[in-house]
């Protein structure tokens, strides 16, 4: 398990890194263009989705890997769980089912992730070396 659950944080993070860093990046008309739902919110929601989304993204691999404050792993899959819910939502109640679909997916995975390492597979923190006396 704990190796699906490596699989799931690398592409999850690295699929958020690039929604959110396209986010942020993107002159705002340029993602209204790729993006109908963009046009419908302010731009400085979009950046903060971005944002969100790149930290979200860092949150998945990086603590576990470093297991410097690993507890934050399972806390940003929590996040990107919630943020895709609530993206999911915002679809549907656009009428946009189908484009619904992907962050649905993507924060289903997310919650595996988050149960996954809240409580099947926990990461342990990097131990403080002792010096010897």
């Amino acid at each position: 398990m704990k190796y699906v659950l490596w699989v799931l944080q690398v592409l999850l993070g690295l699929a958020f890194l690039a929604a959110g860093g396209m986010k942020l990046i993107l002159p705002y008309a340029e993602l209204a263009q790729q993006m109908a739902w963009v046009s419908d919110v302010p731009e400085v929601l979009v950046r903060f989705i971005g944002v969100a989304e790149v930290l979200g993204g860092l949150g998945l691999i990086l603590p576990a890997a470093t297991r410097i404050l690993p507890w934050l792993t399972p806390v940003a899959a929590a996040g990107l769980a919630l943020d895709m819910l609530f993206a999911t939502l915002f679809h549907l109640v656009r009428g946009e089912g189908g484009v619904g679909v992907v962050p649905l997916l993507l924060g289903l995975l997310a919650a595996l992730v988050a149960y996954g390492r809240w409580r099947v597979v926990p990461i342990l923190a990097r131990r403080a070396s002792r010096a010897a006396a």
